[in-house]
């Protein structure tokens, strides 16, 4: 394709039609419109596979992009301007990647004017916020009744080695082999790798209808394109959103090696787990990962013993260098979760019952005095200090890779994280690791901290 290239492209099954106040608003640069969000979006999906995690760069690399709502008596197209090469065959989309794009522009009208608009969620309740994230999911299509649990969510990095990308990729390999489907943040690295070894097990059980749901959000999109096994798209509000979405659809949780935005996820679903109202709902939880990354394990293991106690180690699992007994172990607590939702009467699909604070909904922007405000400290009961650890490690990844972030670092300097000294002294511990183990951007590059551990 030649520069300032023109492509326009039909929708693929979704939202041939769009109302003119829909089309005002995508096309709108100004306030109250989303012109900005859906190109965005919008790039990186077409982006899909690109090795790199830098937000600035690949606006940059596409500062060119265009797309535009072409409205046509047989309903709406988009109209692409040199659109990334990638995304096209012979001149032509990439079926996968148009379904993609075309659940970008589903999801960007849904939350922009019945979620965000349309004041019919109260987003400051808990009910609220739960609320909302039902509907987008079932707005998506990623609730299903009348099936019985399969699926399950697989946290991890996208800068992992290459030894640990093939264990996630033989982990869904496994997962797929005993039908089960899977769930990820929708990039590269360990988002990528179980989806992957799902598609081989599937097609040796003559599965056809596997599933491989990616959720992401606005904020880290560009940095973590979906990847192309990706077959469900959702891009949810915010992080938070995002996270709620996960545990509420997730059957078991397997969670791979990985850097500071895995941590953040470990320590909401920790956080949510520590709460007496969740005592007695199962929601499988596992930390996995080949034998050269037991130091890695045991270092998260640890430090969550370390800041949250005994309680908080015991809400999981952990195997090391065997994928097919975390396979097997997904599969046997999934039967538990199932008998326990049956007994209650509870939907498959969605768990309702899972108690979640404010404190895990409201979105947490990361400013420098936001970030210096966390109170990190030993008196908190366990589930608060989840919630203010899970804050700072979502700052670390906005300074990493969000665009804010990045841009408030480089005018002000680094966040500055404060605390008691024996809670900052374990986190502090935690964050040179992932310095050491290259874990906080993509190998070859030399990582200069967004942060500073005020001890």
């Amino acid at each position: 394709m030649n520069s300032r290239t023109l492509v326009e492209v039909m929708p693929e099954g979704a939202l041939e039609v769009l109302s003119q106040h829909e089309v005002d608003r995508l096309r709108s640069t100004g306030e109250g419109g989303y012109h900005e969000l859906l190109r965005r979006c919008a790039l990186a999906v077409l982006n899909s596979g690109a090795a790199t995690d830098d937000t600035r760069e690949v606006l940059e690399r596409y500062r060119h992009f265009e797309i535009n709502i072409v409205q046509q008596d047989r309903g709406v197209k988009l109209a692409l301007t040199d659109a990334p090469e990638t995304a096209f065959v012979d001149g032509q989309m990439i079926r996968g990647i148009r379904e993609l794009l075309f659940a970008v522009l589903r999801d960007v009208i849904y939350i922009n004017n019945e979620v965000t608009a349309s004041g019919q969620f109260d987003l400051a309740s808990n009910y609220g916020v739960t609320n909302a994230v039902f509907h987008i999911l079932r707005n998506a299509g990623v609730l299903r009744s009348g099936t019985d649990p399969n699926l399950v969510v697989c946290w991890g990095g996208h800068s992992i080695s290459r030894e640990e990308y093939e264990y996630t990729k033989e982990t869904g390999y496994q997962l797929g082999l005993r039908k089960l489907n899977v769930c990820t943040g929708c990039g590269a690295g360990a988002m990528k790798g179980p989806m992957k070894g799902a598609t081989i097990g599937h097609a040796k059980q003559r599965i056809r209808n596997g599933r491989y749901i990616g959720l992401t959000e606005p904020g880290i999109i560009a940095a973590e394109s979906p990847n192309p096994i990706v077959n469900e798209l959702v891009i949810m509000p915010d992080m938070e959103k995002r996270l709620e979405a996960f545990i509420r659809i997730a059957h078991s949780i397997v969670i791979f090696p990985g850097g500071v935005g895995t941590a953040e996820e470990i320590l909401f679903l920790l956080g949510i787990l520590l709460h007496p109202d969740n005592a007695g709902n199962p929601l499988p939880m596992v930390l996995t990962g080949p034998e050269s990354s037991r130091p890695y394990l045991e270092r998260i293991d640890a430090f969550v013993g370390a800041t949250l106690g005994p309680e908080a180690q015991q809400r999981y699992s952990m195997i090391v260098g065997d994928p097919a007994a975390v396979a097997s172990w997904a599969l046997g607590n999934i039967r538990q979760v199932r008998d326990y939702r049956h007994s209650r009467s509870d939907a498959y699909y969605f768990n309702w019952r899972l108690h979640v604070d404010p404190g895990f909904q409201q979105p947490f922007v990361a400013t420098h005095e936001a970030m210096a405000s966390l109170e990190l400290h030993r008196e908190l009961p366990p589930a608060v200090l989840a919630a203010n650890l899970r804050r700072a490690f979502s700052g670390i990844v906005s300074g990493n890779i969000r665009e804010e972030g990045i841009r408030a670092i480089e005018e002000h300097g680094p966040f500055e994280i404060r605390g008691d000294r024996s809670v900052l002294a374990e986190l502090d511990g935690l964050l040179r690791a992932f310095v050491a183990q290259r874990r906080m951007r993509l190998p070859g590059r030399a990582y200069v901290p967004c942060y500073r551990v005020v001890i």
